[in-house]
């Protein structure tokens, strides 16, 4: 399979789970070998004269579960009467439930759809000796902690329990509290720390030219095939759009799409038939492309751990790769929080000037041209006839009228191209503001919505669906805290009123929404005459009482 020597992750795991008794938390990135360190040994140790089911894999999607699947089936391709069965969303179910009723010793499947065949009592986890969460943080950002809890509590008490995640959120610590017996800890680099082998780069655009920014990097690595991460669905499909209708070999991938659609795009991807996915965060989970050559963050991610999955789908398997962000002068700050977090270094880098652009992209069709490999035989017989067309012109001539057809494109589209960079202040910091709300942090405000864990919503459903329904530029949600039923969170001051305007006639579930300012449902008699609200009668959204300084519309 092409294996020399064993990679950092494996090289630590693969002795532990021979030689030690003990469940496990391994931390590692995405693309360092983790399905070999788990995948061998717990093969290895299968008993392949028992149609029963001893080891159980979990991983948060589709594509990362089909993965896995197929790395197992390698490795145990000589193994006779080992059975390994996939079980996930998107397919038939009925096929799914008679491949294990065959006999599955080892059982890979996403949470979801293994809930509801444990449900329909047709998977038999009860004498498991091995259970797997891989990715496991990722599970817990989609939304998988109650489906986890439920699935986990049906297994065996006398059982080991492997945990593989890229970062140490509290949400991993809970479930190693609960699950796990005194578990080891492996880590393969630093906690929570960026891959060694990705460069991280910003560039600073105003933000009505990120959109021409993001072309010009493209343009500037003509071999460029990565990942365009969005904030929104919406903006994913927005992007993608431009770019093919701008001539880029580029498609989107996000929530909306059905599987079959999915599936297409993602062939496509991988044969590299498209060079640019524009997704989102969710719709990009378990993604396993090992040679991408860029990351690019059209936006940030409202949390700092999702930019270390992003950035970790590149640099993979050993190889380099580079992370690319792309600001405007208030977001800055950020970048700094994220070098604190993963511990590595930003390197500012200019956006590409059109004259740099046509540069590069001459030198490409040049190494292109030179490489080519020439057919003597198939083209011989031809040649004779070219020659003569070609006798008046000399080499110079030959080779500028070459370029000249591969390349006028270039030059006409960048002959005028301004200089979009932006200088950055020798200081730049966060700006502060007033606090507005009781207990909002510091330049933010703090708000209610009606909508809590009775609709299914969780921190991270939430803020997309915030994000999708508002649809409005550079959206910061912040703080959220889901209840039973209602929901708290905060987001910057100058977004307030846009954000209860474009949501003013939005329902969920034939409910109207309403988000109204956090202070309202804390103790009423606790605020002051001065800034309690009140509801205009007739209408769904609370309005400031009117004070001196709305009234001079302040």
């Amino acid at each position: 399979m092409g294996f020399i020597a064993p990679m950092a992750v494996q090289e630590k795991v693969i002795p532990f789970l021979l030689e030690d008794t003990r469940d496990l938390v391994a931390l590692a990135h995405t693309g360092t070998g983790k399905t070999a360190a788990f995948g061998i040994p717990i093969i290895q140790q299968i008993d392949t004269s028992s149609p029963k089911t001893q080891a159980l894999i979990l991983a948060p999607t589709r594509e990362l579960c089909l993965q896995i699947t197929d790395d197992l089936s390698n490795f145990s391709r000589h193994i006779d009467g080992l059975n390994i069965v996939p079980i996930y969303g998107g397919a038939n179910i009925l096929t799914q439930i008679r491949q294990v009723a065959a006999g599955a010793q080892i059982v890979v499947a996403t949470p979801g759809r293994m809930l509801d065949m444990l449900k329909r009592k047709k998977v038999n986890v009860s004498a498991i000796s091995w259970l797997v969460l891989d990715e496991a943080d990722e599970m817990l950002d989609m939304g998988f902690k109650d489906d986890l809890n439920e699935i986990l509590s049906g297994t065996p008490a006398e059982k080991r329990v492997l945990l593989f995640s890229a970062t140490m959120p509290k949400g991993i610590e809970s479930i190693a509290r609960s699950y796990m017996k005194k578990p080891a800890e492996i880590t393969v680099g630093s906690r929570n720390t960026g891959a060694e082998n990705i460069q991280h780069q910003y560039y600073v655009a105003h933000a009505k030219d990120r959109y021409v920014a993001l072309k010009r990097i493209a343009d500037y690595y003509p071999d460029i095939y990565a990942i365009i991460f969005c904030r929104t669905k919406i903006e994913t499909q927005e992007i993608a759009d431009s770019l093919m209708k701008d001539g880029y070999n580029a498609d989107s991938l996000h929530g909306d799409l059905s599987q079959t659609q999915r599936d297409s795009v993602m062939n496509r991807f991988r044969t590299r038939n498209l060079q640019m996915l524009v997704a989102t965060d969710v719709a990009a989970r378990g993604i396993d492309v090992t040679d991408l050559t860029h990351i690019i963050n059209y936006n940030l991610p409202d949390d700092i751990e999702h930019y270390t999955h992003r950035s970790g789908r590149t640099g993979r398997a050993g190889k380099s790769g580079i992370s690319i962000v792309i600001i405007n002068l208030k977001e800055h700050f950020r970048i700094k929080q994220i070098e604190k977090q993963i511990g590595k270094k930003f390197e500012q880098v200019k956006i590409p000037t059109g004259k740099e652009v046509c540069n590069r992209q001459l030198l490409h069709l040049v190494e292109k041209l030179k490489n080519t490999e020439i057919k003597h035989k198939e083209i011989e017989e031809f040649l004779p006839a070219v020659y003569e067309k070609l006798k008046p012109l000399s080499k110079e001539d030959i080779i500028a009228r070459f370029i000249s057809t591969e390349f006028n494109r270039f030059l006409s589209y960048y002959s005028r191209a301004a200089d979009i960079n932006v200088e950055m202040r020798k200081e730049v910091s966060r700006p502060e503001r007033k606090s507005s709300g009781s207990g909002s942090s510091s330049g933010s405000v703090r708000l209610f919505i009606n909508l809590g864990q009775m609709e299914k919503f969780n921190d991270r459903s939430l803020r997309t669906y915030l994000s999708d329904a508002a649809n409005i530029p550079n959206l910061r949600i912040s703080h959220i805290e889901v209840t039973r039923s209602c929901s708290f969170f905060e987001i910057d001051p100058g977004q307030v009123d846009i954000l209860m305007a474009k949501l003013k006639k939005e329902k969920f579930q034939d409910r109207r929404v309403q988000i109204e300012y956090a202070e309202k449902h804390k103790s009423r008699d606790s605020q002051s005459k001065e800034t309690k609200r009140y509801i205009k009668p007739g209408n769904s959204f609370f309005a400031r009482k009117r004070t001196k300084d709305t009234r001079k519309g302040r």
